[in-house]
């Protein structure tokens, strides 16, 4: 049981020969990268305001303008930028959270593994809205606060995104927890893992170099699920104004812009079409690649 070293190679085969898995991450590498260059290579008359406002589709710019005369295209790069950022950074605090609580849980087993799953069932039942509305109006700021005191002014603007990134990440890692112990309860009943503490190997030892690399292949299809649902809780929070604000972008901030300008009279439809289109593209190819990767690191997979 203990050769995930062994199955990387015929895992990474097997994600490659899958069509639909290759175009999953053709398509997230291409959100990343645009989120990243697209706004540096843009003209800079894109970035500003502007007088044409609600301008339609045309080459000059291809996804319009907005009330405020900015190019949507560039707002929804930018929007790329923080809405990938909160949900790959969210996703990494559940990551290392979900993991370390779910491997001493399952390892330790008894009581303490009764307990701490309690706790877990217990943070299941409070509403996620509420515990990111308390953390917003209790540390923002206080946040603004400390950074305006010290060196660090100019990260001012971006304390309401710190505070989201923990605040989902601190919320995502319940399930990852549930679905280590469960894997950790399974392996800790393996032959390597008693002969391992017949040698004498520490606890830790045998959590770390045993067990762990056993688990490489379910945290990492989680990791690549959960991006997916952090960006889309940022999303809806940004959606409501209680996430980014103005004027910084998000993919949920331009979707409350464009269903804003839609009205009876005249419907400024690109405003909520492209940014609709593009995170779906984006979360889509996510999920796609989550189960790609589901089945490819499965060892019992056969193709």
């Amino acid at each position: 049981m203990n050769d995930a070293g062994q199955m990387i190679p015929g895992s990474a085969q097997r994600l490659l020969s899958n069509r639909v898995a290759v175009c999953a991450i053709v398509v997230v590498a291409a959100a990343v990268m645009l989120a990243i260059l697209g706004p540096l290579v843009m003209p800079a008359s894109y970035q500003g305001l502007t007088r044409n406002q609600f301008a339609p589709p045309t080459l000059q710019h291809p996804f319009g303008t907005d009330l405020n005369g900015r190019d949507v295209l560039y707002r929804v790069l930018q929007g790329a930028r923080i809405s990938l950022m909160v949900g790959i950074s969210g996703a990494l605090i559940s990551f290392f959270i979900g993991t370390a609580y779910g491997m001493v849980a399952g390892y330790l087993g008894g009581k303490w593994d009764a307990f701490m799953m309690r706790a877990v069932e217990i943070l299941y039942s409070i509403p996620r809205l509420i515990i990111i509305l308390i953390a917003i109006n209790a540390f923002d700021s206080r946040l603004k606060d400390w950074l305006l005191s010290g060196s660090f002014a100019w990260l001012t603007g971006y304390s309401r995104i710190v505070i989201l990134v923990l605040s989902l990440g601190l919320i995502e890692w319940l399930t990852m927890a549930r679905i280590v112990r469960g894997q950790v309860l399974a392996l800790k009943s393996q032959q390597f893992v008693a002969a391992a503490r017949s040698l004498g190997q520490s606890h830790v030892k045998i959590i770390v170099r045993h067990l762990l690399p056993n688990l490489v292949g379910v945290v990492i299809i989680y990791l690549t699920l959960t991006i997916p649902a952090v960006i889309m809780d940022e999303s809806f929070l940004s959606f409501l104004g209680l996430g980014i604000q103005p004027p910084q972008a998000s993919w949920g901030a331009l979707l409350s812009d464009g269903a804003q300008a839609i009205n009876p009279i005249r419907s400024y439809w690109w405003l909520l079409v492209f940014p609709a289109a593009v995170m779906s593209g984006t979360l889509l190819a996510l999920n796609f690649l989550g189960d790609a990767l589901r089945d490819a690191l499965d060892p019992r997979e056969k193709r």
